[in-house]
């Protein structure tokens, strides 16, 4: 077999085996020229392909075809129906070190649970290839990720970890994460959206953030982080000299917390590049805050703050921020607009990106910024008679 393109490997595998072939796995693989470093798109949500999406026994004749090859870099899996037994043939793959080319796995959205999240965290103990795994949408619980955290406190190759709503109900986790936080120093990128993070759980991550030298990106989106919480993330901003994006989008930190992240930007040190706090209940006086701390601090290029209370004198300060050139009009979601005499808002739809890094594992800094023509809407107040 060692002269066998990939679909043909794929073919004999499954031939061998008696796996029934997957026309979708079969159509990617003959389009697939091996040439240099290649990722495999083998997402269950592209309409285009019209085929059955990847079941276990799909993974297991797949994991085969990729053993000792040097070329597949990225496998994107998102959106299948693998569960704990592809994730144990994928795990299998990656433990084989040196063996294994993957830089990049991504299993969102699929069917992974406790045991298989367990054994993907138990094969990347040995593993020095893997840069990303993205896991977010997976059912995997606490202890798995536990399990996750007690790995990265040996790994020092991964650099982006997505577990976003993965069913970590409570806060027990965080003090896993802390303690990996204080000693890892490879990491970059974090996605703790959607986890029921709370001020207690806040609390303890920082105790290990402050210390961590190596996260740039860390995402808190939709989880209950409050005032108390925001304070305790304040006290990390004026600590950590690497922390550069921040996505707290769909919490509560309301102004208090507003206002203690504000003046942690103006702390000197402070490497804050990017911050989203839309939805956060946050009135003018929190918002107000914000927008004083720009004209102080010289390092955040990127704000983004719909979703809250956008009075007049706020949109006055953000008119006055994006027509001085201190916030680019394409590193916001609001643009200013006038009418008989008053200052509105609109929303522009441009957001924080969603990760640093492409599908192969390079920093890339992907973005998710779209076009500043794009749909926009009003704030909610009236202009007054």
């Amino acid at each position: 077999m060692a002269n066998k393109t990939l679909s043909e490997l794929y073919e004999a595998v499954c031939s061998e085996h008696e796996i029934k072939i997957n026309p979708y796995i079969l159509e990617t693989l003959q389009k697939t020229t091996e040439t240099g470093k290649i990722s495999l798109n083998l997402r269950g949500n592209d309409r285009s392909r019209h085929g059955q999406r990847i079941s276990d026994e799909d993974m297991f004749s797949l994991s085969k075809c990729l053993q000792n090859n040097p070329s597949v870099t990225g496998l994107d899996l998102r959106y299948n129906n693998v569960s704990n037994e592809g994730a144990g043939h994928l795990a299998d793959l990656i433990e084989q070190a040196g063996n294994c080319a993957l830089r990049s796995l991504n299993l969102m959205f699929n069917d992974v649970q406790k045991t298989g999240a367990e054994d993907l965290a138990g094969s990347l103990k040995c593993n020095s290839s893997l840069l990303s795994l993205r896991l977010s949408g997976n059912k995997i619980g606490n202890r798995a990720a536990e399990h996750l955290a007690r790995m990265l406190q040996i790994n020092e190759t991964l650099q982006e970890l997505q577990l976003s709503d993965c069913d970590l109900a409570t806060s027990g986790w965080t003090v896993s994460f802390s303690e990996m936080l204080l000693v890892n120093g490879s990491l970059v990128e974090l996605h703790l959206g959607k986890v029921g993070l709370t001020d207690t759980g806040m609390e303890r991550l920082a105790e290990g953030l402050k210390q961590n030298r190596s996260l740039r990106y860390l995402d808190l989106r939709c989880n209950r982080v409050a005032r108390d919480g925001a304070l305790h993330l304040s006290e990390v901003l004026k600590q950590n000299p690497t922390l550069e994006i921040i996505d707290l989008s769909s919490n509560r930190i309301e102004d208090e917390g507003c206002v203690y992240l504000s003046e942690a930007i103006t702390w000197p040190g402070c490497s804050l590049k990017e911050l989203s706090v839309c939805r956060n209940s946050i009135t003018s006086e929190g918002l107000l805050s914000l927008a004083q701390a720009l004209k102080t601090n010289t390092t955040l290029t990127h704000l983004y703050i719909w979703g809250n209370h956008l009075k007049e004198p706020l949109c006055q300060a953000f008119r006055e921020l994006i027509s001085s050139g201190r916030l680019q009009p394409e590193h916001t979601d609001v643009s200013a607009y006038e009418v008989d005499g008053h200052v509105f808002l609109a929303e522009v739809n441009q957001s924080l990106r969603k990760q640093l890094f492409c599908a192969d594992g390079t920093d890339a800094l992907c973005s998710s910024f779209l076009s500043a023509s794009s749909r926009t809407q009003r704030c909610s107040f009236k202009t007054p008679k």
